[in-house]
């Protein structure tokens, strides 16, 4: 038995012992998704009502596991979730003052936990050690060193289903308190259904805009999928994305992708995290085309930048005839956060040739609202402003909004507005003495 073996066998705990050490008033770090260790979180939450433990902080990025810290009311005021980017599974609980959340860009996220909150603990899911004692962070490089160096204590779930990547998220046994192991399988989606015809129509729009030897960014859902789908023509296109999904890996297995004209990071799939099919994790178990790395590098419009001819594909909720693009608030609730949108914005204008498309189908609640509006509903929050905003796609077409007068910008998306609707447009954008 090596040392690191033998190291290993004096750091095992059980969830519950490692829960015991999280006192009152403790900050707890997690890096982002499928980075989060269930079991562990379990016991906290079992042990915060237990001990009658006051105001511990759960931070997060994009949970995707339904644990009691999100869906428990009892957990209120003993163990409360801190949200770096809201979704469906904790969107309940901070509509409900159930749960906070952290107003920030992706790409700042390791910084802030370097230079402006103090970890108290450190807590993450990893794939098994290897050999020489260390552990990969699998799907998740984000945030996770980050948060890791600064924690006065370390626990690692040592799960055997999350795949061993390459690339700059990795922890030794020697750097840790203590670990407990699961064979919970983490989360693999299903197979992902038939896509809508008016997501296909978005997706075929943005496909022709990219050209052979692009470095794209695809965000999550239904139109970055209907994206990758049209591009499986193309040629020689590289990865340099926050979230590395199936989509791309389809784009890999039929030639589009081979990363060969990318100017870093050659013949690499740049990622910060992973969530997708157990055909996608054991793609990239031990698999080196397939990097994960810190946000604050994937995500720096500066690094972005140095790739030609990138392409952003991001989602919208509604945009006004200024141009803001609302992304993460519905009638003035969270409903998502900023994430990497603002991150790749600014990278693909950046880059040499690059562009940015903001996606968003024309309608919202079954047709009955329109996304393109005179002004943005109120509550709503700014995620890319007016003088960052490249293009805005729906399925009737391409609004090319860089470079235009606020009355050329209300007039293009009115053009990919719904028809239904784009009388009512004109006259607002007329009475306000904008449209001229």
């Amino acid at each position: 038995m090596n040392k690191y073996k033998q190291e290993y066998l004096s750091k095992k705990m059980t969830p519950e012992e490692i829960a015991a050490h999280i006192k009152s008033g403790f900050v707890c770090a997690c890096p982002s998704a499928l980075g989060e260790p269930r079991s562990l979180v379990r016991a906290l939450g079992d042990h915060s009502l237990r001990a009658g433990l006051k105001d511990v902080r759960h931070h997060i990025t994009f949970p995707q596991y339904h644990l009691p810290i999100y869906d428990d009311e009892k957990m209120s005021g003993h163990l409360r979730g801190v949200l770096w980017f809201v979704g469906s599974v904790a969107r309940k609980a901070v509509n409900e003052g159930r749960a906070e959340v952290m107003p920030c860009y992706y790409k700042d996220v390791p910084g802030l936990w370097r230079e402006a909150i103090k970890p108290d603990v450190f807590y993450a899911a990893v794939s098994p050690m290897d050999k020489h004692g260390y552990f990969s962070f699998g799907l998740i490089g984000s945030e996770a060193v980050a948060q890791m160096e600064r924690a006065d204590l370390r626990f690692l779930e040592v799960n055997s289903t999350i795949p061993r990547t390459h690339g700059s998220a990795f922890v030794h046994i020697s750097q840790i308190t203590g670990l407990c192991e699961s064979d919970e399988p983490v989360l693999a989606l299903p197979k992902a259904g038939e896509i809508d015809g008016d997501s296909l129509r978005i997706g075929q729009f943005v496909a022709a805009e990219v050209e052979n030897g692009s470095t794209l960014q695809l965000g999550w859902g239904n139109v970055p999928s209907a994206v990758g789908q049209a591009l499986a023509d193309k040629r020689d296109l590289g990865i340099h994305t926050e979230l590395f999904t199936d989509s791309m890996l389809s784009l890999i297995e039929c030639g589009a992708v081979n990363n060969s004209r990318k100017n870093i990071d050659r013949y690499k799939n740049i990622t910060a995290f992973a969530m997708g099919s157990r055909k996608l994790y054991d793609f990239m178990d031990d698999n080196q085309s397939v990097e994960i790395r810190a946000v604050d590098y994937v995500n720096d419009p500066g690094v972005i930048a140095q790739n030609d001819k990138v392409v952003s594909v991001n989602a919208g909720l509604e945009i006004d005839f200024w141009g803001q693009v609302c992304a993460e608030t519905l009638n003035g609730r969270p409903y998502s956060s900023t994430g990497g949108q603002v991150d790749f914005v600014r990278g693909a204008q950046l880059s040499k040739g690059g562009r940015s498309f903001i996606t968003m189908l024309s309608t919202a609640k079954g047709g009955e609202l329109s996304r393109v509006k005179a002004s943005l509903s109120k509550g709503s929050i700014v995620t890319t402003s007016k003088n960052e905003v490249d293009c805005i796609v729906t399925e009737y077409g391409i609004a090319r909004l860089k470079g235009k007068t606020w009355s050329q910008r209300a007039k293009a998306l009115i053009a990919i507005a719904h028809p239904k609707f784009r009388e009512n447009l004109t006259f607002e954008g007329k009475k306000l003495n904008i449209i001229i």
